[in-house]
């Protein structure tokens, strides 16, 4: 009878814990691919095999990794081999190539950590896999094995701003706030499990697209806490949006209570040990949690250190103190609340988008000036 209890129990099935589930944000996957073999050929008649087939990957919008795993359930992912030459077709026809669907933005490396290509475009493709040669008189008729490998398909998102700042700061509720996202809000760290990515759209049509990535904590360039699943998407972004809270930030009763200009140095200091030209990004500072009764006074007496940060540089402890510091835009206090201050955020965003693509452009002009002046030289006054 104990026996038949034990069985009945452990013939029930638990339901999988949230963030066990299938529908979790994957932003990386191993895949094995391996090329067709190419096809013999025909010594009697000088007849050529057909090369294998080869493997390509193609980078489509709305697609996604999970995509890719549904479709090729094993990880693996093979390309047809060429046919063999006869005597009734002597050059064997070629394997089919296999096309892997990918996202935009992913970057494919492999297994010894090479970068094989970088599809930031949709229709973007690079081959992963070399199909082996057809069988002829160079290889004794025998087809040679396509290539065979390990890929590792790495996404990093592609946002026109990417929100950073340590849990529990108010990023879902400003996404939500500016545009049409729907992420899950929480008063308690780490709500944010997965990224988000919102569009805010403007009265003449003009979007913006903002990714909120999960909380930054200390550490998280040695790949502490979701670490780097969280760094390495920032870095496709062309503005960084730092929010922090008003009243500080404690991540646990382990962790010491940092106010939140040190929660800024400590932001600082995480990107400047992930990747040194993160710092270098331009960058706008919302002070969030305006709303709170003490923010006001807090936000008075720090306002010189917040337009300078220097001034507090040598308070900062040393192991979040960073040795280049950030250079905002500007610094704006809000509620994620607050109507009126989240239009006035979308509009100071707006226009520091507009004047990085005004001097991108003014760049690429001057670049293209001093080609052609090489590739033509300069010409002086005709002479008649």
């Amino acid at each position: 009878m104990v026996q038949i209890f034990r069985f009945s129990l452990n013939s029930i099935k638990k339901p999988a814990r949230s963030h066990m589930r299938g529908n979790i944000f994957l932003d990386s996957l191993r895949l094995t691919v391996k090329g067709g073999h190419g096809g013999n050929g025909l010594p009697r008649y000088g007849g050529v095999g057909g090369q294998g087939g080869c493997i390509y990957c193609v980078a489509k919008e709305g697609v996604t990794l999970r995509n890719v795993v549904q479709r090729y359930g094993e990880k693996r992912v093979n390309a047809s081999n060429g046919e063999d030459s006869s005597k009734h077709r002597l050059l064997g026809r070629r394997g089919v190539d296999e096309e892997v669907v990918v996202p935009v933005g992913v970057q494919i490396y492999d297994d010894h950590g090479q970068l094989l290509g970088d599809l930031n475009d949709s229709d973007a493709s690079c081959i992963v896999a070399v199909g082996g040669m057809g069988g002829c008189s160079g290889t004794s008729f025998l087809g040679k094995p396509g290539e065979n490998r390990v890929i590792n398909l790495d996404l990093k998102l592609i946002a026109d701003v990417g929100l950073v700042g340590f849990p529990n700061a108010g990023k879902s509720t400003f996404l939500k706030a500016i545009s049409n996202a729907k992420p899950k809000i929480g008063s308690y760290p780490f709500t944010t499990i997965r990224p988000q990515i919102g569009t805010v759209q403007y009265a003449d049509l003009r979007s913006i697209t903002i990714a909120d990535l999960p909380g930054l904590i200390e550490g998280a360039h040695a790949n502490f806490g979701m670490g780097h699943k969280f760094l390495k998407h920032i870095e496709r972004t062309r503005l960084l949006l730092f929010i922090v809270d008003i009243t500080g930030f404690r991540l646990s009763p382990k962790h010491e209570r940092r106010d939140f200009l040190q929660n800024i140095y400590a932001l600082n200091k995480e990107l400047e040990l992930y990747d040194k030209t993160l710092v270098g990004k331009p960058s706008v500072l919302l002070i969030n949690k305006m709303d709170l009764p003490e923010a006001k006074d807090i936000f008075n007496s720090n306002k010189p250190f917040i337009k300078d940060l220097t001034l507090k540089l040598n308070e900062c402890p040393e192991n979040i103190k960073p040795e280049k510091l950030l250079k905002f835009e500007a610094f704006i206090p809000i509620s994620a609340k607050d109507s009126v201050r989240i239009n006035h955020v979308k509009e100071k965003v707006r226009l520091v988008l507009d004047d990085l693509a005004a001097k991108e452009q003014v760049t690429d002009a001057t670049v293209l000036r001093e080609r052609l002046a090489n590739e033509i030289g300069e010409r002086g006054p005709r002479v008649i």
